[in-house]
């Protein structure tokens, strides 16, 4: 009796999982991020820039305070008086990551590098959280407990699962990763094996 209900259980999921592979949890993925993630970090780095269309392609201070609040807090709490190099770049690099990481992995472009990218935000997010923000312990949770809530440790380590399995499995069939590899090939995948590899 339990080989014909393990066998069939095997039957019912390895049929799902063939059907599935290759193009569902890529896809998956971004869609969550753009759903839970994508909007935020927009809006987030939207902040950091100034008004308007041009006001894009000018950092305001407040990414200062954000991204470097020690570093500003030096220098009298006036951006302007903090020095090119490195700050200046590192706010650059910042705010305008912020707002190309997500796009790329939305789209599913360069994705398992926009991934890795987005964790390296996140783990620097949530370092200046804490370090410099000052939120308080209950922000930052702990591990193995019975809240799932806290913004920090619970939340946060969903995100970066999350950009974990992109940078691992890439975005999957269903995405400019695969549509311009299927260009270079100069022909369509036509295994799993094949689409595994986008």
């Amino acid at each position: 009796m339990i080989s014909h209900v393990t066998a069939l259980h095997g039957r019912v999921f390895g049929f799902i999982e063939a059907k599935l592979d290759g193009w569902f949890l890529g896809l998956g993925a971004r869609l969550v991020f753009a759903a839970v993630l994508a909007v935020y970090y927009l809006h987030s780095a939207a902040t950091k820039v100034g008004d308007g269309l041009l006001g894009f392609f000018s950092i305001g201070d407040n990414a200062y305070f954000q991204i470097l609040p020690s570093v500003v807090e030096a220098y009298g709490y006036d951006a302007s008086q903090v020095p090119f190099f490195p700050y200046d770049l590192i706010v650059f690099a910042g705010t305008y990551a912020e707002f190309v990481l997500p796009v790329l992995i939305v789209l599913g472009l360069f994705t398992r590098l926009a991934a890795l990218g987005m964790i390296g935000f996140i783990v620097v997010q949530s370092y200046v959280d804490i370090a410099f923000h000052g939120v308080d312990a209950a922000t930052i949770g702990v591990w193995f407990d019975r809240l799932p809530s806290a913004a920090i440790l619970d939340q946060r380590a969903l995100w970066v699962f999350l950009l974990v399995y992109l940078a691992v499995r890439g975005a999957g069939a269903l995405s400019l990763d695969a549509l311009l590899g299927r260009r270079a090939l100069g022909r369509r995948p036509t295994t799993a094996a094949q689409l595994h590899l986008e």
